[in-house]
């Protein structure tokens, strides 16, 4: 039996979450022109990168065109590659990736990362950061449209034989997932007055 621990990326792993999201918005409006998006993150039914999307599309009565979703995603990644290029990679919150390794050392956890992104952009991040992700499962937006179902995913690509799941998130969709699963939830960042350091988590 393991115990299962998962973690969001933007905000929780990495501190990237405003710049993640400005990159989004200049992306989407590169490709769409001037559209109007709903004044805070959470107003949105779905905060994934897909959710997020299909609903501003819809918001502002344009078609959900696979073409042009496509094309925002390719500008999306295209920014985040240059961001990283220009000013270096997205900070790790303290700790994050040595504790990650004391997980993955464990034999007692299973670990994976469950994100609202992309896997793209995902995989950028966590490869310029430093993280050795190659046999963590990495479940994203492109796996679905709902925060639950990508967390639930993440799970499963753990295994079946697990007593417990704790999960790390950042942000009020967080910790409603982790409520609406049953799921012990662990806050990270100030949004939440969470966990500002990885460093005494998992520590023997």
């Amino acid at each position: 039996m393991t115990d299962a621990v998962i973690f969001d990326l933007d905000g929780t792993l990495l501190d990237s979450s405003a710049q993640d999201e400005a990159l989004y918005k200049l992306a989407v409006e590169r490709v769409l022109g001037k559209v109007t998006f709903r004044p805070h993150l959470a107003d949105y039914d779905h905060v994934t990168d897909t959710g997020i999307l299909l609903q501003l599309l819809d918001d502002n009565d344009l078609s959900p065109d696979p073409g042009t979703i496509t094309e925002i995603k390719n500008e999306f990644f295209r920014r985040v590659e240059a961001f990283v290029t220009e000013t270096g990679p997205f900070e790790e919150i303290p700790g994050a990736r040595e504790m990650l390794q004391r997980l993955a050392d464990s034999e007692s956890h299973g670990i994976a990362i469950a994100t609202g992104g992309w896997q793209r952009s995902a995989e950028i991040k966590l490869r310029t950061a430093g993280f050795e992700m190659r046999n963590v499962p990495l479940v994203t937006s492109d796996d679905a449209i709902d925060r639950t179902d990508i967390m639930r995913i993440a799970l499963q690509a753990i295994g079946t034989d697990v007593r417990s799941v704790t999960y790390f998130g950042d942000g009020p969709w967080d910790r409603q997932a982790c409520q609406s699963l049953g799921w012990t939830f662990r806050p990270v960042g100030p949004l939440l007055n969470g966990l500002s350091s990885f460093e005494h988590e998992f520590v023997s």
